[in-house]
């Protein structure tokens, strides 16, 4: 679980649905939401003022063919058989929440509830209720970042891919930034995939969780200070990660030494060899030889003790003899 999503549910903990927000029937006004900053405040000022439509009156019906989902949908597929059962419901029942809205062009956009809209498509009703709303793009966007970010599975790289998308909806980071609640210099860190040579982002696209944001940003500094030679050590080391054999944390470090290793060539990663050690199928360890030295790893659990105990006397008979 990534470290900004616990901060933004830790945020977003104490902030209450529309139906469950009690508003003064006398106040002409809504205040600014008293709950935590930065998206979670976004999100509790938007739940207000559907709070207060709710209140106003009863939801009109628009027509299902002149609304458009959000654009900033994070959600790409929809559960076709969780779909034919809310159709279904739909369909026996009655739509018993309505759907929010905002006017768009001629018609409307979807700001919550895009599942309710696709079931009535399903089931090929013309109408569905709705509520209107009035949101900014920025608002639309922090909405749908939001939802993003809130889901369990969430790693680095699809933080900041959404983080990306929505950009363009803000003035400057300094605001961004303060709408997710984060640093600047987080905010920089996520954005930093985006400046990633294309052979690293199209392996991240299929794999998203081979890079942290911490590591991405590292590698970009290397590559940004050091030129075209950078990359082509980069191109070489990479393959290392996505096969398991570096981890990803240590590979701006390994570009570093590749680089250095021009000028002591017993330092490069080319003179480096690894044997894998398997036990039933499945590797068990390691065998590295670099210019400094030979290193055996052997994963824990792979050995029982006896077996630990013959390599270590093993290891001390062949130095001994050397004596």
């Amino acid at each position: 679980m990534s470290s900004l999503r616990d901060r933004m549910m830790s945020k977003t903990a104490e902030v209450r649905a529309a139906k469950d927000i009690q508003l003064d029937p006398q106040q002409e006004k809504v205040g600014s939401p008293r709950t935590a900053p930065g998206m979670a405040g976004a999100l509790a000022a938007a739940q207000q003022r559907i709070a207060v439509l709710e209140k106003a009156g009863p939801a009109l019906e628009a027509a299902v063919s002149e609304i458009t989902p959000n654009p900033w949908q994070p959600r790409q597929v929809f559960n076709d058989a969780k779909l034919t059962q809310l159709a279904e419901s739909i369909r026996e029942t009655g739509l018993v929440q309505p759907i929010v809205v905002r006017r768009s062009g001629a018609g409307f956009q979807i700001v919550a509830g895009e599942r309710r809209w696709r079931a009535h498509k399903m089931i090929g009703l013309a109408t569905i209720k709705s509520l209107i709303v009035d949101l900014s793009d920025e608002e639309m966007a922090m909405l749908a970042l939001v939802e993003n970010v809130a889901r369990e599975d969430l790693c680095d790289y699809e933080i900041s891919r959404s983080i990306r998308q929505t950009e363009r909806e803000f003035p400057n980071r300094k605001r961004m930034a303060e709408a997710l609640g984060i640093s600047r210099s987080e905010l920089y860190r996520y954005l930093a995939f985006g400046d990633l040579p294309q052979f690293i982002a199209q392996d991240l696209d299929v794999h998203p969780r081979l890079l942290g944001a911490t590591a991405a940003e590292s590698v970009v500094s290397v590559l940004r200070d050091s030129g075209d030679d950078a990359m082509e050590k980069a191109r070489a080391i990479w393959p290392r990660v996505v096969a398991g054999e570096l981890d990803q944390s240590k590979l701006a470090r390994a570009i570093k030494q590749a680089l250095d290793g021009r000028k002591t060539p017993a330092a490069s990663v080319s003179d480096r060899s690894i044997d894998k050690i398997f036990a039933g199928g499945s590797q068990a360890g390691s065998i590295t030889r670099d210019s400094a030295g030979l290193t055996v790893k052997i994963k824990t659990g792979a050995l029982t003790e006896e077996r630990e105990k013959q390599i270590r006397d093993l290891i001390s008979s062949l130095f001994s003899s050397e004596a």
